[in-house]
């Protein structure tokens, strides 16, 4: 037990050479006095929401007076539903006073930092690479990426080119849980998060969808889980993660009947549900902070375990629901990306 304890803790934050927030705040702060966004990939319904609520006249100092100002439309080849509804959204995000441009290379000239919102994972190490080279602070949208492979090449590629890297389900910030990381209900004992968890065909079975209730998991629970076992049926999912202190974690993704986001939170002196959602905003107003920053308010650590996390869930049911160890996981991983 403690020798896995170890190789979780050192991946995470020296073996694998990330710790990277605090050189690369160092290096954007007080340099980025620009304030233009780039958005890329335009197949997602959060494309306009972001652009809507970003570039608001009312809007004010809400987000720090960072606007879209171009945006580069070619997002998804595989998933076909999304790949149809490019021209409607790019029309509405061009609506909202964005320029449309025809490649990465004119997005990179007109802009100062990157908010990445293709909804295929697939496509964001790809994406993401020239945007590290051209030196500009980006915000990778979920799913991460499509593959934990795929998440270890980006973090690393953020890495060699000291370029600050930022990803979030807007469910991190759902009401209460800045409380419960404060201490309302003292230390977190266990927590059982829940969403939608519906399925795509081009990413492993978690990354999709049930990425937004499982970081809402760790959110709550924080880093450290080493082995994760997960029950599939078509209509739900249970995942169960065991955290080195020996705390329990649960998700419950769900395929049928009524939906929603929430967690339960069990303290050492009190249980507390969270189920109220704020919508994109409040993430909206960290992206723009660590725009202005360079410093991400999560680290990349964490985001590579929830992938991680998922990826042990996605080899449990393949294995027929027996629990997985996350240490072979991500040495796999790493050994590819």
């Amino acid at each position: 037990m403690s020798d896995r304890r170890d190789f979780i803790k050192k991946t995470a934050i020296t073996g694998f050479g990330l710790g990277m927030a605090g050189s690369a705040a160092g290096l954007y702060k007080g340099m980025n006095t620009g304030k233009r966004i780039g958005m890329v990939g335009l197949d997602t319904g959060h494309s306009e929401a972001f652009t809507k609520s970003l570039n608001d006249p009312l809007a004010g100092d809400k987000f720090l007076g960072y606007k879209v100002t171009a945006a580069y439309p070619k997002g998804t080849e595989n998933i076909k539903e999304w790949k149809d509804r490019i021209p409607e959204i790019t029309e509405k995000v061009e609506s909202y006073g964005v320029e449309i441009v025809n490649s990465m290379e004119d997005l990179l000239k007109k802009v100062d930092v990157v908010l990445i919102t293709c909804i295929d994972g697939n496509r964001h190490l790809e994406q993401a690479l020239p945007v590290f080279e051209a030196g500009k602070p980006v915000f990778i949208d979920k799913p991460f990426a499509g593959s934990l492979s795929d998440a270890y090449a980006i973090a690393k590629a953020a890495k060699k080119y000291n370029v600050p890297l930022f990803s979030s389900s807007s469910l991190r910030y759902i009401n209460g849980a800045e409380e419960i990381a404060k201490g309302k209900i003292g230390p977190v004992i266990g927590a059982e998060a829940y969403s939608p968890a519906h399925i795509e065909e081009h990413h492993p079975d978690l990354f999709w969808y049930a990425v937004h209730g499982v970081e809402t998991l760790f959110t709550i629970m924080g880093t450290g889980c080493i082995r994760v076992q997960r029950t599939f049926t078509a209509d739900t999912d249970v995942v169960v993660g065991v955290w080195e202190d020996e705390r329990i974690g649960t998700f419950r993704g769900i395929r049928k009947g009524q939906g929603g986001y929430g967690v339960t939170v069990f303290g050492e002196k009190g249980i507390s549900v969270l189920n109220e959602y704020s919508g994109y905003e409040p993430l909206l107003h960290k992206v723009c902070e660590f725009y202005e920053s360079g410093k991400a308010p999560v680290p990349i650590e964490e985001t590579l375990e929830i992938f991680a996390f998922m990826q042990a869930a996605e080899e449990s049911k393949e294995k027929g629901g027996i629990f997985v160890d996350m240490e072979p996981v991500i040495q796999k991983a790493l050994a590819v990306s």
